[in-house]
């Protein structure tokens, strides 16, 4: 061994020692959905530092030896959950949400299986939540302009289309790279939702990311690239361009009934509920006398035309309003009780 490998080590003992310290008295721990990772999963599991207490793996009905594999592992931090058939990641976490939270952990961190997420880069995601600053933190792989350049330009677009989707749907304006799911959460938080109701496959993060905007959770986002070797990724394009719109419609309605209708009654209410009703039926009637008279082969009059115009200025003046609302509500104060180091186990 050289002088300079041995000073490398003794670094990294350094560091190791220093975290420990760092994280002694506070319950973390990891949930990782486990599917088709055979080549990856014993790598990985052999990265989590020793600051985390407990190593949750949700075996997702996989068709290779995923399974044998952790079966083979002997890291006493390991807790084997098994689910015969695939169900997806959604499901998959919502089985290790609800473990860790029989676990009583302080904190749990999602890592994939297929070591595209750095367990090095982890205390940047558990800082803040330790210090009362989140509910939530998240990794960001598009925050450097490295990243950035590297990106093909179509997935750079489709990118940046899907994040704005999500932070109308979510009410999380301040978030960028939704898709990612290297993300270190609160178990107060997880105690607030419904578990059972999180999406099931590959709309888990964006889902997630609607049910924290409900709660007003404060989420965080954390730089951190994503690394890239042998895996291969299942998440097709077309079903994100045509599957996601829809949902995120939806939980756009959820969360403005919720946040805007039962839990609080604002100005921001107000507006959308004159707003819609006057831009959806000055459009709807815009577009029928358009129909009726251009099939007969008439003009419409100045009244008809005011009739048809004048409430889509006003209905988009209210709800363009309505939106500047809800991005100066973005939340910001924690919803978590203050973390406080518990003895050490």
């Amino acid at each position: 061994m050289t002088i300079k490998h041995a000073v490398a080590e003794l670094t990294q003992s350094e560091l190791a020692q220093q975290l420990n310290a760092e994280f002694d008295g506070i319950a973390i721990g990891v949930v990782i959905p486990a599917y088709g990772v055979a080549q990856q999963i014993e790598r990985v599991i052999a990265g989590i530092p020793a600051y985390v207490d407990t190593i949750i793996v949700v075996e997702d009905g996989s068709k290779d030896d995923t399974l044998a594999k952790l079966r083979a592992l002997r890291d006493p931090r390991l807790i084997l959950i098994e689910h015969p058939q695939n169900r997806g990641v959604g499901a998959a976490m919502a089985t290790g949400f609800k473990r860790a939270l029989v676990e009583k952990l302080d904190i749990v961190v999602k890592l994939d299986g297929d070591d595209q997420m750095d367990p090095a880069r982890m205390p940047e995601l558990l800082r803040p939540l330790i210090a009362g600053a989140a509910d939530m933190c998240k990794g960001n792989r598009y925050s450097d302009f490295v990243a950035l350049r590297s990106m093909p330009f179509l997935r750079m677009v489709g990118n940046a289309g899907l994040t704005f989707l999500v932070k109308v749907a979510s009410g999380q304006w301040s978030l960028f790279d939704p898709a990612n799911g290297y993300i270190a959460i609160r178990t107060d938080v997880l105690r607030r939702m419904g578990l059972d109701n999180l999406p099931d496959r590959y709309f888990f993060e964006s889902g997630l990311l609607i049910k924290l905007g409900i709660l007003r959770a404060v989420v965080l986002d954390v730089p951190i690239s994503a690394r890239y070797a042998d895996e291969k990724s299942s998440l097709s394009i077309t079903r994100t361009l045509f599957g996601f719109p829809p949902r995120l419609l939806g939980g756009l309605l959820r969360r403005l009934f919720w946040r805007y209708l039962v839990y609080d009654f604002t100005a921001l209410s107000l507006f959308l509920a004159l707003g819609l009703p006057a831009l959806v039926g000055g459009t709807s009637y815009g577009l029928w006398l358009w129909w009726d008279l251009s099939g007969r082969g008439e003009y419409a009059h100045p009244g008809q035309v005011m009739l048809a115009t004048l409430p889509i200025i006003l209905g988009a003046q209210l709800v363009l309003q309505a939106v500047t609302l809800d991005i100066a509500n973005t939340p910001r104060t924690p919803i978590s009780a203050p973390l406080r180091a518990r003895p050490p186990h």
